[in-house]
């Protein structure tokens, strides 16, 4: 795998990518009514009734604690970051999850990334806001940052942001990874464009 670009900046996404996450989705959407194929936490905000809105919102955020609780790190994870953290190159975490939950995964998983910003802070992906806040602060063009993420949300928030989408597929082939730029099967294979 050859990139254009010099990588400058990674960000990554946090469940899957990271760490292992089991939240059940599924169950997620019966508990809070949401119907199948549309987005979560954008069901969560169309709704027009604040208690329900609150209702929901509760839901999610036990869900997203309880899956912190149990959350283990990606294989590779720790010599990805130690090698990172080696070059210097800055890099932060862009996640749908919960500030509180995401706060209790980086700690319990001892992640060295400081610079978390979750869905309290900017619109969820694939709203590009965050990833753009990120190369603003770190005065770093798009296209010299890479993304990192798991789901289809996070291959659009890279495109949209004009950074370098990576999937992590973990061998699993996802019908959607044709949109990224870089496929990997598990985070070793990144080390090269650290070096």
């Amino acid at each position: 795998m050859k990139l254009p670009v010099q990588i400058k900046g990674i960000i990554f996404d946090l469940d899957g990518t990271l760490v292992e996450s089991s939240l059940d989705f599924e169950l997620i959407r019966q508990q809070i009514g949401c119907p199948e194929g549309i987005d979560l936490l954008k069901y969560v905000d169309d709704l027009n009734c604040q208690t329900s809105q609150a209702h929901a919102n509760n839901i999610i955020i036990e869900h997203e604690y309880q899956d912190a609780i149990t959350a283990k790190p990606i294989k590779g994870m720790a010599e990805l970051i130690s090698a990172i953290e080696a070059v210097k190159m800055p890099t932060a975490i862009v996640t749908r999850n919960s500030l509180a939950a995401s706060t209790m995964k980086v700690k319990q998983n001892a992640i060295a990334i400081d610079h978390v910003i979750t869905r309290e802070d900017y619109p969820a992906k694939p709203a590009p806001d965050a990833l753009l806040a990120i190369a603003n602060q770190w005065q770093i063009a798009p296209e010299h940052i890479m993304y990192v993420g798991d789901y289809l949300y996070d291959i659009q928030a890279a495109n949209n942001a004009g950074m370098v989408a990576c999937l992590i597929t973990h061998g699993v082939e996802k019908r959607y990874q044709d949109l990224a730029d870089i496929v990997i099967d598990e985070l070793n294979q990144l080390l090269p464009f650290i070096q």
